[in-house]
């Protein structure tokens, strides 16, 4: 599943990452950025995404022009946690869980079934996502190892390190996960977009952190299927979701669980002495060097 996030681009600097083409032989373009009108909330580039923030996402820009064309992309500040269309009062008030669906059984649900249907498909935009490892629940979330999982890159591309996003042999790779969107008003007009992350069984990498994860979108043409509901259909759409395995993982510190943590302290990996420590799972980066480690200290007992 996805409980937190990583978007620290600035809303200018993200349109330069992302760009679509509406047909194979047109030009490359980058989606406009449409204009603040969630209840007062604003977008705030940060390390720390949490629920009930706002970030921007891509959407098909009919919805909001109607002379626009369904294959053009739009950048529109949405809230993380759909509300319910029907709901009454304070919109933080609902009760419900809605940062992240399940694609089994969506077309059916009373919240999720009819924006699928309205076409409201998004794609979720971010540097990274943060998972807490799920497999040992005799341990409270704080406690459970929390890694941090993001695309695979170019050689020389670091996710921690914002100045290796823009080589002249590579460059940062979003991650973009399929996400559906609805339009909520209070009593008085205002209007507040909200989101929600459709998540599938894991498997692969995904499967070794936890059960569920986010269904990422890899390709342009993935994306571009996603946005144009015109074009593709619901049950289309919803069947080319699949685990994605060109993902990439490091571990990193729980200064992360506390949602007022923003600073870029959150994605950086844990240095191995002190994974050595806490036991995290053993992957092809670490093992060899905690074996070291071990050895090293096994020789200074005996």
């Amino acid at each position: 599943m996805c409980g937190r996030m990583c978007l620290s681009l600035k809303a200018k600097e993200l349109k330069d990452y992302c760009q679509y083409q509406k047909t194979r032989e047109s030009e490359v373009e980058h989606p406009r950025y449409h204009k603040e009108f969630n209840c007062g909330k604003k977008y705030e580039p940060s390390f720390n995404v949490a629920p009930t923030d706002v970030t921007p996402v891509l959407v098909s820009a009919i919805h909001f022009d109607e002379s626009a064309d369904a294959a053009d992309q739009l950048l529109v500040p949405m809230m993380w946690g759909m509300v319910p269309r029907w709901h009454n009062g304070d919109y933080r008030k609902h009760g419900l869980s809605t940062i992240n669906c399940r694609r089994e059984g969506l077309s059916s649900s009373t919240l999720y079934g009819p924006p699928m249907e309205a076409g409201k498909r998004c794609v979720v935009l971010c540097e990274g996502i943060f998972a807490w490892q799920g497999k040992n629940r005799s341990k409270k979330r704080g406690e459970r190892p929390v890694f941090y999982v993001y695309m695979l890159q170019d050689e020389k591309v670091k996710v921690e390190d914002r100045a290796t996003w823009d080589l002249a042999d590579g460059h940062l790779k979003l991650l973009r996960m399929a996400g559906l969107f609805d339009e909520w008003e209070d009593e008085n007009g205002n209007k507040l977009y909200s989101y929600t992350v459709i998540t599938l069984e894991a498997k692969g990498q995904f499967a070794e952190i936890n059960q569920r994860s986010p269904a990422i979108l890899e390709t342009d043409e993935q994306v571009s299927d996603w946005l144009d509901y015109n074009r593709v259909p619901a049950d289309r759409a919803l069947s080319m979701l699949q685990p994605c395995e060109a993902i990439r993982r490091h571990r990193v510190s729980n200064y992360v669980n506390n949602p007022r943590h923003k600073s870029d302290q959150c994605n950086k990996p844990v240095p191995v002495l002190q994974m050595v420590a806490t036991r995290p799972i053993a992957t092809p980066e670490n093992v060899f060097m905690l074996s070291w480690l071990r050895k090293g200290k096994q020789k200074e007992t005996s």
